[in-house]
Parts: C-alpha cells; structure tokens; sequence
C-alpha cells in the first residue's frame, strides 16, 4: 500500500541486504498489479497460481541459459518480481494491511513454503490453503484471519509481523492490555512491555464499567469509551455488548450531540476518513489512504443536519463513529468492515467558523453543482474502491440534499438513508405494537405531524405503504389519511406550489391552518407524531385538545436529543390524565 509498510528486516533470506526504499516502492507497485480489483482469497488464488506454474518451470528448467530459453531473462525477472508481490498480496487480503507479513524474496516461493513446512511440521496448511469459511466465536466468517493475527506463531527470522512487540500495543485491533497471557507475552515480544500481572477481559470490563461510573458528566463517560476504543477495540465492544442500556446513550444519543457540539474540543486522534473539498479530484486516492481493504459498511454525512442541532460541519464526524460501533455491538459486523466518513464542504455556523477549535475548513458551505460534483465524485470513487456491495448509508444531511442523494443513487449504489428510511421502519412497528393496544387497523387512524422534513415525510410515506399493502388501497388515497405541519403551518394543497417536491405528496384540501392546536382540533387526529426537532411544542393545550376526542391517543415524540422532544412521557401522560397509549422519544 506505501513503502513504509516494508519493514527493515523483512528480506527472504536472512543473508540478503535490506531492501531500498526504491526496492521497496517497486514491491508495492507489483503489489497493486497483482492484487488490484481482487476481492476473495479464492480470486487471489487464481490470479496467484498461474504465476507461481511458472515459476517452477524455471526453477525445473535449471541453468540460467535454460531459463532465457525459456522466455528470456527480462521476463524470467518480472515473473520473479511478480511471484514475491502475489506472495506478499495473498498475504495481505488474509490479515489485513496490519497483520501483513511481507515476504519479499526475488524467486524463492517454492523454497519458502517447503521450508516454513518443515519449521510448522508438514500438515500445517499454507496460507493459500486457508478456508474461506472460517467462523470465530459461533458464526462471524473471519476471512481476513484478524483473530488468527495474535494467535501463538512461530516468528521466522526473515519476517516481522506489525502485529508483534511495541507496535502490538498501539494497535487497538490486536491489542489485550494485561489480557495477554505468558506465552502471547513471549511470542510477540511483549517482555518487559507490560506488568507481569496477567488480567482476564472479565476483570479489566469490571474495573473500567467503575472507572466510568466515576465520572459524573456524560461527556466525560463518552470520551472515556472513546479512549477505550481506540485502545483496545475488543474489550470497548465486549463492554458495550455486556453493558448495552447503560451505554447505549453514551455511545450515541444523546450523548454524541453534545459530543458533536464539542468535538474540537475534545478531538485528540482522529476517528474515520475525513474528505475535504481539498480533496476534489483525489477522492479515490484519498480511500485508499485508509488501511483496511474490505469495507462493507460506510456510514457518510456532510454534517449539515445533525440531529436537531443543525449544522456542525466536520465536527459531525461523531454520529458516523457512534453509528458504526452500534452496527458491531448490535448488529454483529466486523468493526475493520466498517467505515465513518464526513464530507468537509465547509459550514453556515457562524459560532463555529469563529472557534479556534474547529477543525473543519472554514468557509461556507458549497451549494448547487459544485456540491453535486463533489458528492459524484465520492460515489463513483467508493463504488471503484470497494465494489458495488458496499452499503453506503447517507446520515443526516439536510432534507434538500438527502432525498436528492437517495433518488440519484438508489438505482446505481446500495445505499439507505437512516433518517428517512431506518426512523420510519422503527416507527411503524411502533404503532403496529400500539394498535394491539388501542385496536383498529393502520387505514382506521388518522395522523397528524410535526416536522415535515426527513424523518417526518419519510415516516409518513411508510405508514401509507404498509396502509396500502393492507387493504390493497391506492398510496394516494392512503396519503389522505396522514396530515403535516411545517413551520408555516397544515400542509394543504393552497401552498403546493411554493412547497419543496417532498412535501407535496401531503397537500391535501383543506383551508389554512397556521399552528399545531388549530390543527389538532381541526384534523382531530388518533396519532400525534413529532418529528420537528424544535423542544417542548407538544404544550398542554394541544395534549389536552387531542384528549379531549381520544380515548387512548397515540402519542410518539420523537426529536432528539432529548432537549429537543416535543414533551416528555411524564407530561404527556399527567396533560392527558393517563390516558395515552404510547408516549415514545428517541433516547427510549
């Protein structure tokens, strides 16, 4: 991937000079040509063997006159230079850039893999004989060998592993702190690196879990995890998994809004791929930057929305980092298959562009074509880098660029917007499960929101969906029965032609109404959601007002962070005297 990968002794055999740094760039340009574009260790077997066939024939062919008769001895040459890269690249795609163990040697191959049998004993299986299939730990398929990496191996004395010694405990994939037993201390040079106390993970989760339960802010808690994760990846997931409600909040909402808010303060090592308009016309260069060659997951955002704070430019690379570390504690993905992204396009917060923490560009945020090259541009290089699988989810960008992304590329990408799409899903079960409560079908409920932006729209599109799959109804006629209000009041079909393309599918007839309470008391709606981000507009009166025509009204608040939810569920249920079903905001 660079030179520097190419450590200082890592020539095959010992008795070799150390490579140059030209030797070395070579190496890793042979690397790319052997590797590129090669997704499985079955694809590297076949681009690997055909090479390593003829390499044999020369070996077989004997004299050097032999092999220039053979294909002369420039070709001799490059296939040598080609075997040592795919020996190197085969590697590579099995441990991961960090776990690499380069083998540079100009034609050897053979002889390496006889001699590295007899070290492990002949039924000991080559690298290239590894089973794609490998499961750890009940079912995680374990395709780049990661927890095979600190396994006990032999070290020979022509390779060094990154994963050994001092480099070992910097790096939060591998790294086990006193976990480390006796035998790992000794294999992988680690002597004298640690106390001699050997911990289980049991006790060192205990012992942080108090460490943390110390602090008495939760910004000081969240930087605390993120401290742990980037220290020692495996013991910050076991403890998240072990300790899920009471980190949960921590690690993501609504801890990381304020954490977003401050990220320049608090920022110490960087997290994620950071993309700047610095970047235009280098973005394929700028991923391959990063050290992990199988993502399967990209978690992106331009930081233009987040949450109900707005516009935090690059300081929003928080919800990409909490969102991913819930993909692996809860959704069980490897965390190296997991990429957070911000794209720096600059920002509109005065507050921020004036802060001598900010860590963002400062300047104001790019608009019209430039900002659609800019994401294109991203696109296509992500797809190029990472194939066409990789799910890119887009997460809080302003409702005008969010729907437009999510039409754009819905057809070309995997791709999947959490705040139109995922918050929609999580609601409609929400009501399923009320309705067992309240009774009726979805079609026999009448809606009215709050917030007609990305969630709300997006909500309101599902619950006509599901409405129109159930009774085989047009979406259109299903639509009738979901109401909005913006901040200019009840969508009708009077203000269609100034409203944004997303809302008009929620114009209905209907005369102006310019404020939640008339709305309420007009639509007289059996469900009441806020999707609004503005704190404490669920007042009395209109709990009150929607009480007064339910007997058990459907009440779902759901702005975040939580300083921003349109009531609290004691409010609610003291305002509608106990009588509303469901009372639900984001952080529950």
């Amino acid at each position: 991937h660079k030179p520097t990968t190419f450590q200082a002794s890592t020539c095959f055999p010992p008795p070799r000079s150390t490579p140059s740094a030209a030797g070395a760039r070579r190496l890793a340009v042979a690397v790319r040509a052997v590797a590129g574009g090669v997704r499985s260790a079955a694809a590297m077997r076949a681009r690997f063997l055909p090479l390593l066939a003829r390499q044999w024939q020369h070996r077989a062919s004997g004299s050097s006159g032999a092999r220039r008769g053979c294909c002369g001895r420039h070709q001799c040459g490059e296939t040598r230079r080609g075997l040592a890269a795919a020996a190197a690249a085969a590697r590579w795609w099995h441990v991961g850039r960090r776990g690499f163990v380069a083998s540079v040697e100009a034609g050897a191959k053979g002889e390496m893999e006889s001699t590295m049998k007899e070290i492990r004993g002949g039924g000991a299986p080559c690298v290239l004989d590894m089973d794609d299939a490998a499961t750890v730990g009940g079912g995680v398929e374990d395709t780049y060998g990661e927890d095979r990496a600190t396994e006990e191996q032999l070290v020979t004395p022509w390779t060094v592993s990154v994963a050994s010694g001092y480099n070992l405990l910097r790096d939060p994939r591998y790294n086990k702190g006193l976990a480390f037993t006796e035998k790992e201390r000794e294999t992988h040079y680690l002597r004298g690196l640690l106390p001699p106390a050997v911990t289980s993970q049991e006790l060192q989760e205990r012992k942080i879990m108090h460490n943390i339960r110390q602090y008495q802010l939760p910004l000081q808690r969240y930087m605390a995890m993120m401290d742990l994760q980037e220290g020692n990846e495996r013991l910050f997931y076991k403890l998240l998994i072990d300790n899920v409600e009471e980190l949960l909040p921590i690690v993501y909402t609504p801890t990381v809004g304020e954490a977003c808010q401050k990220y320049g303060s608090i920022f110490s090592r960087p997290q994620g791929l950071y993309i700047s308009l610095k970047e235009k016309g280098k973005i394929l260069e700028v991923l391959k930057n990063w050290p992990e060659r199988s993502i399967q997951v990209i978690v992106v955002t331009d930081g233009e929305r987040i949450l109900g704070l707005g516009d935090l430019g690059c300081q929003g690379m928080g919800i990409p980092v909490g969102k991913l570390s819930l993909y692996t504690a809860l959704g069980g993905v490897r965390p190296s298959a997991c990429l957070p992204i911000t794209l720096d396009v600059g920002t509109n917060n005065e507050e921020l562009l004036n802060d001598e923490f900010y860590i963002g560009l400062r300047q104001r945020r790019v608009t019209g074509q430039e900002y659609a090259d800019f994401l294109h541009e991203f696109m296509a290089a992500v797809k190029q880098n990472y194939g066409e699988k990789v799910l890119i989810q887009f997460e809080d960008f302003a409702n005008h660029n969010a729907f437009d992304l999510l039409a754009r590329y819905g057809t070309t990408h995997l791709v999947f917007n959490d705040d139109i799409q995922g918050t929609a899903s999580v609601v409609l079960a929400g009501l399923v499960a009320a309705l067992k409560l309240v009774g009726g079908t979805l079609a026999e409920h009448t809606y009215l929101f709050l917030g007609a932006g990305e969630a709300g729209t997006g909500i309101a599109e599902l619950i006509a969906l599901e409405m129109s799959r159930q009774t085989k109804t047009p979406i259109d006629e299903c639509r009738k029965k979901i109401w909005l209000v913006d901040s200019k009041g009840l969508i009708v079909s009077t203000r269609k032609e100034s409203l944004q393309h997303f809302k008009k599918p929620w114009a209905h007839e209907h005369e102006h109404v310019g404020n939640l309470l008339d709305a309420v008391n007009a639509i007289k709606p059996t469900v009441l959601i806020g999707t609004s981000g503005k704190g404490q507009t669920f007042t009395q009166e209109v709990v009150e007002a929607i009480s007064s025509f339910n007997e058990m009204p459907i009440i779902l608040a759901l702005s975040n962070p939580t300083s921003q939810a349109e009531c609290t569920a004691e409010q609610a249920y003291t305002w509608s005297k106990g009588s509303s079903s469901v009372c639900n905001w984001k952080p529950i």
